[in-house]
């Protein structure tokens, strides 16, 4: 993997290109999760041809209970066996860990979980997660964290830190004692934890920034916290992690969350709000927040959204697409995710065209009250 900045806007805002074996990223960049290999309710060809989606991202913990390694092994790795032919990421299912809280226990070797399919226990070291990520075959794989829940105390956060630090070397050897199943380079991104403690996530990103990986990811944000904590959070991190290796913050978020971290040097961003919030009716556009079940748009034959290109946006009106949602036909689902990822990738193509032009922070600072009046 290799990665280029491009430009620095005066506001801090970056744009780069991001090069992996299975295609070419510009960033910054907003990933569409697919969690067990399928972005909902979205085929793979509308993901490409339709919202143009440059990487998706699939989960190691669900994958790895369904379909299971010997299936995603003998297809050839997730590219092969879901017919994605561009980059891929994977979450190493720390994020699991934190959201089983009631079914799994803690300990230095590792996380014990029960299955949330069917009450079976594993183990998670971090040892198989990079062998689970190997026969999985993404891209960029992450290293095995726990993720802290909102709100911490103070010494649970620095131990779960220190922790993660002892399970990224655990990460890090492993993939060093091993290569990739098929042919193509894997890219290990550790990940900044500390909660939403200064002087935890000081330590945390200098920890992840000395072991020199090829890009650094933030996570334990976007969990309950305040958004003001998030910014002032990752905006600590950002000043510490090299500046010339990418950035990625997990699980955020909201259009304007979006927008706000890319003026803190952010550069790929996942979260599953575009397909969630699509499949209950809300749709993001330019002018703002869409509850597409409203009766108001009942008789609205104009366009889902004019300024969105993609197909979904353009040939379906308002009014044909409450339809959907109140007779329960799943098309409604379909065309509302399908138009709010187009929308979340439009945003970060059009953040990157400012970024460019040298113009990000008075343009941000404009279309944030925007994305967030409710129509």
């Amino acid at each position: 993997m290799n990665f280029e900045l491009t430009k620095t806007d005066p506001s801090g805002a970056r744009a780069g290109t991001l090069t992996t074996d299975h295609g070419v990223i510009q960033t910054p960049i907003f990933m569409p999760v697919g969690t067990v290999g399928s972005v909902k309710a979205v085929t793979q060809e509308q993901l490409r041809n339709d919202i143009d989606a440059r990487i998706i991202l699939g989960n190691t913990y669900h994958l790895y209970l369904r379909p299971g390694l010997d299936v995603l092994k003998q297809a050839g790795g997730l590219h092969k066996f879901n017919g994605w032919d561009r980059p891929l990421l994977t979450d190493s299912g720390g994020y699991q860990v934190f959201s089983l809280a009631a079914n799994r226990k803690i300990k230095e070797e590792g996380c014990l979980f029960q299955s949330h399919i069917d009450g079976s226990r594993h183990l998670f070291t971090p040892e198989n997660v990079m062998d689970i990520q190997r026969v999985i075959g993404a891209d960029i794989i992450m290293a095995f964290d726990e993720c802290p829940p909102y709100p911490s105390e103070y010494q649970y956060a620095k131990r779960s830190m220190e922790l993660t630090h002892r399970w990224l070397d655990r990460c890090i050897k492993r993939l060093n004692e091993t290569t990739p199943e098929y042919g193509h380079e894997q890219t290990l991104f550790p990940i900044v934890q500390g909660s939403t403690y200064k002087d935890l996530r000081k330590i945390s990103a200098e920890a992840i920034a000395s072991r020199n990986c090829a890009g650094n990811a933030i996570g334990g944000l976007s969990v309950g916290e305040p958004e003001a904590d998030m910014y002032e959070m990752c905006g600590l991190v950002t000043e510490i992690l090299p500046k010339e290796k990418p950035r990625y913050l997990m699980g955020v978020g909201t259009p304007w969350n979006i927008l706000q971290n890319i003026e803190l040097g952010i550069d790929m961003f996942d979260c599953v709000m575009p397909t969630r919030n699509g499949r209950n009716g809300m749709l993001f556009t330019w002018q703002g927040v869409i509850n597409i079940r409203n009766k108001k748009w009942a008789t609205d034959f104009s366009q889902l959204d004019a300024e969105n290109p993609c197909f979904a946006s353009q040939n379906y009106t308002k009014a044909y697409v409450r339809h959907l949602f109140v007779a329960g036909e799943i098309l409604g689902m379909t065309l509302a995710s399908i138009h709010n990822l187009c929308f979340y990738l439009e945003l970060v193509k059009a953040a990157r065209e400012q970024i460019l032009q040298g113009t990000y922070g008075p343009w941000k600072t404009k279309m944030i009250p925007q994305l967030k009046t409710r129509l």
